[in-house]
């Protein structure tokens, strides 16, 4: 073998045990011994074997216990049963009870070896194949679920999140509103282990304290007004998944307290409850909150933060990657058309998009396109088709490039005309009817102001 497979060995003969010891150490097994069910049991927890041997008649114990025991430790554990009184029933019991197989004592040692050798290979062959498929999952992943970027800082943030991925440590992301963090948290997600298990999330924000300790922790039936019956709450289930808490900046701190206890223990309370409810979940927090500062003022517990900001991602505004503005916009409009022709954006649009500010991040530019798009009504973006309040800072950055204290009259109007006349790509008739002159006045005008077209 070439690495040593470990075996658990339970019998409450001592003889037998003692022999079966030998026997498995000289083959190159790693062997821990049980004289008895409920030391099986206890060691199980402990030890995860690859295989357990057991005998099926044992006092405080039975074999079939300590078979179901194992499945429950892990499913994949290969659990062999012996008994010297078999039966057809308790073979056909023992098999649909998950066990590998089912010997009769007494058995020859080399068809004994020869089952668990089976076992070990069907075990490695099982952790071979869980990988194959977490590594492909990863590599599918990293190609369709990654954050649309190429700016400097935000692809370091990409790479920190795909170094901590495959742990299970808690992540603090930080950011602006918009700026991206549930979808870096569904990347994490996508990339772990537990990317084939659940993703829940929850804005903590949006919901009153008393609702939102019901959705996380869920609810007995009657404990409170409305509580028709039992509700099974965000954490418990997500097990085995994650568990993504938007805003955590805005949780009262009742509530953080049992935030708190959910991730030290591991298990959760529901509300009108006594009993805790075990949970194997990852906590994915988010804030756009200064939590630092907010612990300072009182208003967010320290000792959760610190649970939480096991990993800390910080993503940086759009305002700072302004080189992944236009790739960002081919991506959404991409995702919102088959037309090709509608995703290619001139440069007129993209020198719209580049130069404002983006106050709401990457979910503003991704409405803004949305609004274009139906303006649009299937035809070429122009720079006309965007909201309003992009053009009109366009127009306020002309005049304060033109002149920056106390613009006279003359040039207000003449960064306005400039810019009607960029936005309708230099077509003076439809510049004319934006502006609401004559053409012949606006020919005038582009004359005196001295405007190039």
């Amino acid at each position: 073998m070439s690495e040593r497979v470990h075996i658990l060995l339970v019998d409450d003969e001592v003889g037998i045990l003692e022999t079966l010891q030998i026997l498995f150490r000289n083959e190159g097994y790693e062997v821990t011994s049980c004289a008895s069910g409920p030391e099986a049991l206890d060691r199980l927890g402990e030890e995860r074997p690859d295989i357990v041997l057991t005998d099926i008649r044992m006092p405080g114990a039975t074999g079939l216990e300590v078979l179901a025991r194992a499945r429950e430790v892990d499913p994949e554990m290969a659990v062999i049963l012996m008994t010297a009184q078999a039966s057809l029933q308790s073979a056909v019991q023992a098999v649909n009870d998950g066990a590998f197989h089912y010997l009769q004592k007494p058995f020859a040692n080399d068809e004994l070896l020869a089952i668990c050798r089976r076992a070990a290979e069907l075990r490695q062959l099982k952790a071979e194949n869980v990988e194959l498929k977490k590594e492909i999952r990863r590599k599918d992943a990293g190609r369709s679920d990654r954050p649309v970027g190429k700016a400097r800082s935000f692809v370091d943030v990409l790479r920190l999140a795909e170094t901590v991925a495959p742990s299970d440590s808690t992540v603090l992301i930080t950011g602006e509103s918009g700026s991206g963090k549930e979808v870096v948290a569904r990347y994490i997600h996508a990339l772990s282990d537990r990317g084939d298990h659940r993703f829940n999330s929850i804005n903590c924000g949006a919901l009153p304290e008393s609702l939102l300790e019901s959705e996380l922790f869920g609810h007995t039936k009657g404990s409170f007004t409305g509580a028709v019956k039992d509700k099974t709450g965000l954490l418990v289930a997500a097990d085995g998944g994650t568990l993504f808490l938007d805003e955590i900046g805005e949780t009262t701190p009742a509530t953080q307290v049992k935030l708190l206890r959910a991730l030290q223990e591991r298990e959760v309370i529901p509300v009108g409850s006594t009993q805790p409810v075990p949970v194997d979940v990852r906590i994915i927090a988010a804030t756009n909150r200064d939590l630092e500062e907010e612990i300072r003022r009182g208003g967010f517990r320290s000792d959760l933060y610190y649970r939480l900001n096991v990993i800390a991602l910080h993503l940086p505004p759009l305002r700072d990657r302004k080189d992944d503005v236009p790739l960002l916009a081919r991506f959404f409009l991409e995702r919102r058309s088959d037309d090709d022709a509608v995703t290619e954006l001139d440069d007129e649009v993209l020198r719209v998009l580049e130069e404002y500010d983006w106050p709401g991040n990457v979910r503003e530019l991704e409405n803004a396109l949305e609004h274009a798009q139906i303006v649009a009504g299937g035809a070429p973006l122009e720079p006309r088709h965007l909201p309003e309040r992009l053009r009109e800072g366009r127009v306020e950055r002309l005049v304060a490039d033109a002149a920056p204290a106390n613009p006279s009259m003359d040039v207000i109007e003449r960064a306005y005309i400039a810019w009607v006349l960029q936005a309708e790509g230099g077509n003076k008739t439809r510049a004319a009817e934006v502006l609401g002159i004559d053409p012949s006045t606006l020919y005038r005008k582009l004359n005196r102001y001295g405007i190039e077209t």
